[in-house]
This record gives C-alpha cells, sequence and structure tokens, in this order.
C-alpha cells in the first residue's frame, strides 16, 4: 500500500494529525496495534483536564491557547459536545514551585486566574477540607475535556475526508528507502509513504532504535478511580477539576460527571514496566487503592466509597517535557513522544503543527524546547 503520509499510531496526537493531514488533500493512512479508541495507550478513562495557566512552564501557553480553539472547532464540526469549562483549582503550598509557575504564566498572557485562600475554598467548594498552609488558584476557564470521545470524532471526521486507518496492524519496524521515504513492516504486509509521523506511545523507542536513534524514554505504570458523590455537592457546577501538590503526592480529579462518579488519580508515583511488559490491572499492587484512598480520608471526607479503579501508563522524559521533532538523518520522518501523563489537552495542537510541519515545512510554533537534543 502506498500513501502520502503514514501515521504510526493512531491515539490521541495520531488521530488528531491523521484528521488535520486528510482535510488539507493528503492520503494519509494511520496504522495502529488496536481499535481506536481503546485501552492499549494513554488516552482512555473518559476524561482529561484541560488547563492554561500552566504550572509546568509558560512555554506551553501557546499551544494550549491555540489548542482551545481547536477544541471548540471540533466540537463544531463533529457536533459532540467535548470540552466542559467547570473550571480547575490549582492546590499546593504557597511555596508550591507548581503553584508559582501557575500564577506566573497566567501574568504573562494575562489568563484568568483567581488567587483563593483556604477559608475561601471551604466556602466556595464545602467538599474541600484543607489543611492550614494550603490555598489555591482558580483558573474559570479551563474545564474537562470528553477524551475518547474526541478521538471518535478525529477517527470519523478524518475518515470522512479520505484517511484509511488500519486496526491491529502492528508496526514490527521501519525502514527508510533510497528516494527517502518510509516503510513500515506490518503482519499484514508492508505500508510505504512519502512521510511518516511516528506516535505510537511505548513503542516509539522501539522503532527508532532500529533506525539509529536513542530517546531517553520511561514507562511508568499509573491508576486512577471512580468514587460515588453527591453530584449536588460535586457536580460541574458546584466542584471544579483540580491539580493539587499535596504533602502526599501529585494528585488530580474531576466533578462526578454523567452519574460516574468522582474521578480521582495520581500524578506522580507509579511502578516502572519496560517496554512490552503487560499493564497489570488496578487492584494488582496494594497501594493501588490505598493511595487514592488515603487522599479522599483527608481532603475529601464526604466522598464515598470505590466503584471502579483502572491502570493506565505514562511516557516520560528526564524532565517531564513532550519530545517534538524529526529524524536528523531521515527528514522525512517525523515523531512525537514521551507526553508524560500531562499531554492530551494538547493533542488537537499537536496534530495540527505536524500537519503544518510535514506539508508546509513549518510546524507555526517555537519547538526548541522540545527537541531531542536538548538531552545532548
Amino acid at each position: 500500500m502506498q500513501a502520502d503520509i503514514m501515521v504510526i499510531g493512531a491515539g490521541s496526537v495520531g488521530l488528531a494529525a491523521g484528521y488535520q493531514l486528510a482535510r488539507r488533500g493528503a492520503r494519509v493512512v494511520l496504522l495502529d496495534e488496536g481499535a481506536p479508541p481503546h485501552a492499549l495507550g494513554s488516552h482512555h478513562g473518559s476524561t482529561r483536564l484541560i488547563r492554561y495557566a500552566y504550572g509546568e512552564g509558560a512555554r506551553y501557553v501557546p499551544l494550549l491557547l491555540r489548542a482551545r480553539r481547536l477544541w471548540q472547532e471540533l466540537e463544531a464540526e463533529s457536533g459532540e459536545p467535548l470540552l466542559l469549562p467547570c473550571g480547575v483549582l490549582n492546590l499546593g503550598r504557597a511555596d508550591s514551585p507548581f503553584i508559582h509557575q501557575v500564577a506566573a504564566s497566567a501574568r504573562e498572557y494575562g489568563l484568568a486566574l483567581e488567587q483563593v485562600a483556604r477559608d475561601e475554598i471551604a466556602r466556595r467548594w464545602p467538599a474541600w477540607q484543607l489543611p492550614a498552609g494550603l490555598a489555591g488558584a482558580f483558573e474559570p476557564e479551563a474545564g474537562v475535556l470528553y477524551c475518547e470521545r474526541a478521538l471518535l470524532a478525529w477517527r470519523r471526521l478524518a475518515e470522512r475526508a479520505g484517511a484509511r486507518l488500519l486496526e491491529h496492524s502492528a508496526v514490527r519496524a521501519l525502514s527508510m528507502d533510497s528516494k527517502g521515504g518510509v516503510t513500515a513492516s506490518t503482519a499484514q504486509g508492508e505500508i510505504r509513504a512519502s512521510k511518516a509521523l511516528l506516535c505510537a506511545g511505548q513503542h516509539t523507542v522501539t522503532l527508532l532504535a532500529g533506525l539509529g536513534l536513542s530517546l531517553p524514554l520511561t514507562r511508568v505504570r499509573k491508576t486512577f478511580a471512580w468514587y460515588r458523590a453527591d453530584e449536588k455537592a460535586m457536580g460541574p457546577g458546584c466542584f471544579p477539576g483540580f491539580s493539587a501538590d499535596l504533602a502526599e503526592g501529585i494528585y488530580y480529579g474531576f466533578p462526578t460527571l454523567d452519574g460516574a462518579g468522582f474521578k480521582l488519580g495520581r500524578h506522580d508515583g507509579g511502578q516502572p514496566l519496560a517496554p512490552g511488559e503487560p499493564l497489570a490491572p488496578f487492584g494488582a499492587f496494594e497501594e493501588d487503592g490505598a493511595v487514592l484512598d488515603a487522599v479522599v480520608r483527608a481532603y475529601l471526607p464526604g466522598v464515598g466509597e470505590l466503584i471502579e479503579g483502572k491502570a493506565c501508563h505514562y511516557i516520560r522524559t528526564p524532565d517531564e517535557d513532550f519530545i517534538l521533532d524529526r529524524h536528523p538523518e531521515h527528514e522525512r520522518l517525523f515523531f512525537a513522544s514521551a507526553c508524560s501523563g500531562h499531554g492530551f489537552k494538547f493533542a488537537a495542537v499537536l496534530g495540527e503543527l505536524f500537519a503544518h510541519w510535514m506539508l508546509d515545512g513549518d510546524p507555526g510554533f517555537d519547538l526548541a524546547p522540545f527537541r531531542l537534543a536538548r538531552f545532548g
């Protein structure tokens, strides 16, 4: 099979890129090990937060502001509700580097952000029971993204624009032909394209290693869970999403949506995984539920019992920033990797910038902070 552009990995970035490329007239084929959306990568779990005053660094804010517009456009084109602006509360001590950077990025870009003291948090969102020393920064325009719903929208629109998705087509190896094109070897045969975007999660390391490129990535097992909660106290009209830098660790959570319950996850911690190692289900480790239950009891005592837990994985760089680049020797091969557990909110803009880069020669953003060369 021959295509203009091959996208290897039809997860969040892959489907977003496939949609953007196909709508501009490129002949696109997407390859995936499963039938997306699925639970084999990092895009499952119903919801993700979207924040703009970004504690991970102001360099991300231009990408986020463009992403917001693209999420809104995807909602309009697909007819699916994808973005719920219920607000996000950033919690931590006043000296927390994360909280400091949230405020700094808001000042730099003129973003709406309210500094909220502990007593004010208790008044506005009484589900919280915070100890002395904690305070918050509330971002009213932030909120929740419906992740699997978004992937289905991209898939439907990409296929309508002419993209072809090959399910259950894991790529075993990549090679470059004499003209600079890319060939992917799969169990179903070889796929050839003039250019390729590699965004295959844990498989990116192995595939690039076969082309002489080493990426400093690690894979970590993570867990999250849903708890019973009163929608009148913790629904989106009266309880925001949150990101919390607590003494116990870094946690994130969501209001109860569509009767599913209050969702809570831990951003740090987790168990290291080798590439290809099976992902143990929630409950396989004693701490899976214990670390989440402890936060509920300490800070959200009105939350009820556990409903369901799930496991996923992060692919991380040492600095937890993304890698957005092209192969230094094979310039028709582009790659996006290591979204480090905070990347879904960027998927819409990453798909667009790779489409621009591959078709126009310019991604439209300064990607110097995200190049592989920063690791020396």
